[in-house]
């Protein structure tokens, strides 16, 4: 197949071209050239801004197109509108924070989603994500009507991911010592494998395959307990959890997310959606102790010193596990 990417260098784009080429199409990147600019030699490079220069994707026809990296509905459209005759399906990958009521355990692909009252608005804020992305998937599919596939993937994680939330844990476990782990261990956690995600979307694309879909796993219902378990298994047992309660850690102002990864405490229902429909078209996860070991070798890979974009400093856990002690 002839397939397009907007995008397509950085994380998921760059696991969906790997895996595209492997398979033997031939795929088109569409970019700015600011990120991993030839990347893959077997690809062709198209450079330019999806907000202006649209210029060198006209005149052109793919098979499909997969947007990976759209968040404001006024430039999908232009997108979306320029290529409505170019290709035969649009994959847009949005997220599983569209939803309103993300506090709900259990939310299908029907579930209401976000709104905001200027739709105009675009700055990138916790309360304007979902609602633009729901936009967005709003415009695709009003542009192709029976020709969409919305992804919404929750937590994606592997290799190259530059969010660090699963790599936090990773790092953390496979360093050992004394480790913080937040409460409640029942709480509900999700997650998705780039390399999963992207074998998935390029399975439905050659299927002709299109609608909505949740896209994260795994099958089974997965608590932060059992993660964490899994983690210490896979690292020799080399860490020591001390779980503290989720009182405790909102107390001492510790932000859910961001400092201690994949631990909310109020959306929970985004890390617990249901993934029937996904696993029913053939969704295939691999397990979290293989997902481990592969970012753990990546990790050890990048340069020192690196500034991390999510996880807990050394000397604040140190200073929390004090805190709790006392």
């Amino acid at each position: 197949m002839n397939i397009l990417l907007i995008g397509g260098t950085r994380f998921l784009g760059r696991h969906i071209v790997d895996i595209a080429l492997g398979r033997g199409h031939k795929i088109t990147l569409f970019h700015r050239g600011e990120t991993n600019r030839g990347l893959f030699g077997a690809a062709e490079e198209l450079l330019g801004d999806r907000d202006g220069d649209l210029e060198v994707l006209r005149n052109r026809s793919w098979d499909a197109v997969i947007d990976t990296c759209g968040y404001f509905p006024r430039v999908v459209n232009k997108t979306a509108e320029l290529l409505k005759d170019a290709v035969d399906a649009y994959v847009f990958i949005s997220s599983i924070s569209v939803y309103r009521d993300a506090h709900i355990i259990g939310l299908d692909e029907t579930a209401a989603v976000r709104t905001i009252e200027d739709e105009s608005i675009e700055e990138i804020t916790e309360e304007s994500y979902g609602a633009l992305k729901a936009l967005c998937e709003q415009v695709v599919e009003r542009n192709y009507p029976g020709r969409a596939l919305i992804v919404r993937p929750g937590l994606i994680v592997g290799p190259h991911d530059p969010s660090d939330r699963f790599t936090y844990w990773v790092r953390r476990m496979a360093q050992g010592g004394e480790v913080l782990a937040p409460e409640p261990m029942a709480l509900r956690t999700q997650l998705i494998d780039a390399r999963d995600l992207g074998t998935w979307i390029l399975d439905r694309v050659e299927e002709k395959h299109c609608g909505l879909y949740h896209a994260t796993g795994p099958r089974h219902n997965l608590t932060m307990q059992m993660l964490l378990d899994e983690l210490h298994e896979v690292f020799d047992h080399k860490a020591k959890l001390t779980w503290m309660t989720e009182k405790f850690l909102l107390d001492q102002k510790v932000a859910p997310w961001t400092e201690l990864p994949m631990w909310l405490t109020e959306e929970q229902g985004m890390m617990a959606v249901d993934v029937a429909k996904v696993f029913s078209s053939g969704l295939v996860c691999r397990p979290i102790a293989e997902i481990a070991r592969d970012v753990l070798a990546w990790d050890k890979t990048r340069p020192e010193g690196i500034a991390y974009f999510a996880g807990m400093k050394p000397e604040r856990e140190a200073e929390l596990l004090a805190a709790w002690r006392s």
